[in-house]
């Protein structure tokens, strides 16, 4: 009989593309204060995100060919259009996040209060994709 397998433990990556890598590094350095892991400033960027998870900027169109590493090879990925990204605060850090975002210039798109009293925060980044701060209760898990 086959050993069962392990639970997952959690999304390590999560990928954006963006039009200007520059522009987007400087957004999520700067406005959301990530702290940048490695990158090359030409194809990618990686940020820390929470102590166990990596956002990850590729330039759009700069995967499309296989990458090979000494230890393996990356298929091609890309992606077009506006994805979202939910980034997890505490309650208490809701209403400073939306003034410093407000004091960065960044538009608040949207606010929304959940059933369980979460709160959502809804802006874009330079590409358009949609990134929400939520403080926990909006799902059952966070």
């Amino acid at each position: 009989m086959a050993n069962p397998l392990s639970p997952i433990e959690g999304i390590v990556e999560s990928i954006l593309y963006v039009d200007d890598l520059a522009t987007s590094i400087a957004f999520y350095r700067e406005i959301l204060q990530l702290k940048p892991i490695a990158g090359d400033q030409i194809r990618f960027q990686t940020f820390q995100v929470g102590p166990r998870q990596v956002l990850i900027l590729f330039l759009r169109g700069g995967t499309l060919q296989p990458v090979s590493l000494p230890g393996g090879t990356i298929p091609p990925h890309d992606g077009r259009g506006p994805h979202h990204l939910g980034f997890g605060i505490s309650a208490a850090a809701y209403d400073p996040w939306r003034q410093h975002l407000q004091e960065k210039g960044v538009k608040i798109e949207s606010e929304a209060v959940w059933p369980k009293g979460s709160q959502s925060l809804y802006f874009r980044d330079p590409d358009g994709h949609l990134l929400e701060l939520v403080t926990p209760g909006i799902w059952p898990n966070y």
